[in-house]
């Protein structure tokens, strides 16, 4: 049924009868691209179960501002529709009173579930659980349970994990898939074709990238959350992926050095933009200041070796580069929980050498360029060319030593402290060991070249 209203335009109503026959994510990516208000126009016109797919469909934009244009009585039955976990993040992005009043005109039992939703931390399995699973009591057959998933299909969020739950006390018993259930007998009570092993569960407060690792580990659609032996919802694994995308979306900006967006780039204003990365382009301006006032102490030293300063943007890149491989190696394994914090050890005693044999690498390069240089008439570096070369090859093992280590124990340094490890941006490794790095540059080259051109 079509809510075509007569103030509409003719364009309008014209977009919303071909989207209403498109695919739902091919209507969800149209409406994407039209402004808030027109996209508002077409929901309001398109069949009612077509609207609710096209809300239940983590990719729509500004869900919660889409609802809020929608007439309220239009708006609730959509919520009331859509699935649980959904309904939660629409409901939690709404403000208020706009939240209330359509809480408030759900059913009691809606409302009561929505709000457990709303009452767990963002990023818990709670927060991005469902209500809306398969349960069935031990009691029943097969075929009994086959007609109760036909019955109740288009409620649930998923069929494909059934989960055998206690009716007096709600406590989950088994846990089995959707192909165990069609090949096994329709006389086979559901007791009997369940493992008789401990459900895989997950607390409502464990974060989710834990969710995604025992999803991982046990290759489950779906994992029930308990409480006190009580089955309260489930997280599926596309929830969980939709999860994931946004977190690591975040680390993404943060290790470009920036604050995470929460809009598409392309929606973002430009002045939130401009707040978005003109903090830490501040932060990180200011930091390499400490970079002048090295090189305003080593003055008289830059004096008397013009030559010194060649290399300056040389050995600053190197300690740099080396410290941001580091840290995003890091940032990663700790992400996929390959490491611990107690594993900082480790990672130090695996990274000291790695900087040793690079920085010799490097320095290798370094001298070569210049004892090149020096012999094809490229350029003249002085009677004491060697020992400049000597210079740079070993300012550049202390250097890039020093960066990988830097690099490396930085993120389990922020997460001791309670910082998310992507902090560690690659752009305020760089800073950090371009000001350390000149400092170890000057000071070999000060123990090498005192007494000739310094």
């Amino acid at each position: 049924m079509n809510n075509f209203s007569p103030a509409m335009s003719g364009d309008a109503i014209a977009i919303a009868r071909v989207l209403a026959n498109d695919h739902v994510a091919d209507m969800v990516e149209a409406l994407n691209n039209e402004p808030r208000d027109l996209a508002a126009e077409l929901l309001s016109t398109v069949p009612f179960e077509r609207a609710v797919e096209i809300f239940d469909q983590p990719e729509l934009e500004d869900a919660s501002e889409l609802i809020a244009a929608l007439p309220r009585p239009l708006a609730g039955r959509l919520l009331a529709e859509m699935s649980a976990d959904r309904a939660a993040d629409v409901l939690r992005e709404l403000s208020e009173p706009a939240r209330s009043e359509l809480l408030h005109a759900m059913a009691p039992a809606l409302r009561h579930s929505l709000l457990a939703i709303l009452g767990y931390p963002e990023g818990s399995a709670g927060s991005i659980m469902t209500t809306e699973y398969v349960s069935v009591p031990p009691d029943w057959t097969v075929a009994r349970t086959l007609d109760y998933i036909r019955q109740v299909e288009r409620t649930r969020e998923t069929v494909y994990a059934i989960y055998v739950v206690d009716p007096a006390t709600h406590h989950l018993l088994r846990a089995f898939g959707l192909r165990k259930l069609i090949t096994s007998q329709p006389e086979d009570r559901i007791v009997s074709i369940a493992a008789d092993t401990t459900p895989v569960s997950v607390p409502p407060l464990m974060d989710v990238e834990q969710v995604a690792q025992l999803i991982r580990k046990y290759d489950l659609l779906a994992v029930p959350v308990v409480e006190d032996d009580k089955i309260l919802g489930i997280v599926t694994v596309d929830d969980v992926l939709d999860t994931m995308i946004e977190e690591n979306t975040e680390d993404v900006h943060r290790l470009g050095g920036m604050e995470a967006l929460d809009e598409p780039y392309m929606k973002m204003g430009f002045l939130s933009m401009i707040g978005k990365r003109g903090g830490w382009l501040c932060a990180l301006f200011l930091s390499e200041m400490l970079t002048a006032s090295v090189m305003q102490h080593y003055e008289v030293e830059l004096e008397k070796a013009i030559v010194l300063t060649l290399f300056i943007p040389l050995i600053m890149s190197s300690g740099g580069n080396s410290g941001s491989q580091a840290t995003s190696l890091v940032i990663r394994a700790l992400a996929l929980r390959e490491l611990s914090l107690g594993d900082w050890w480790r990672v130090a005693l695996r990274e000291l050498p790695s900087g040793l044999v690079l920085g010799a690498m490097l320095g290798a390069v370094g001298m070569i360029r210049i004892v090149l240089w020096q012999y094809l008439g490229l350029y003249d570096y002085g009677p004491y060319w060697h020992l400049i070369a000597l210079t740079i090859g070993l300012a550049l093992v202390g250097i890039v030593t020093f960066g990988s280590l830097t690099g490396s124990m930085l993120p389990f340094i922020l997460k001791r402290i309670g910082f998310d490890p992507a902090s560690a941006s690659a752009p305020f490794v760089a800073t950090l060991v371009d000001v350390t790095g000149l400092a170890i540059y000057f000071t070999v080259a000060a123990l090498i070249l005192t007494g000739t051109i310094l």
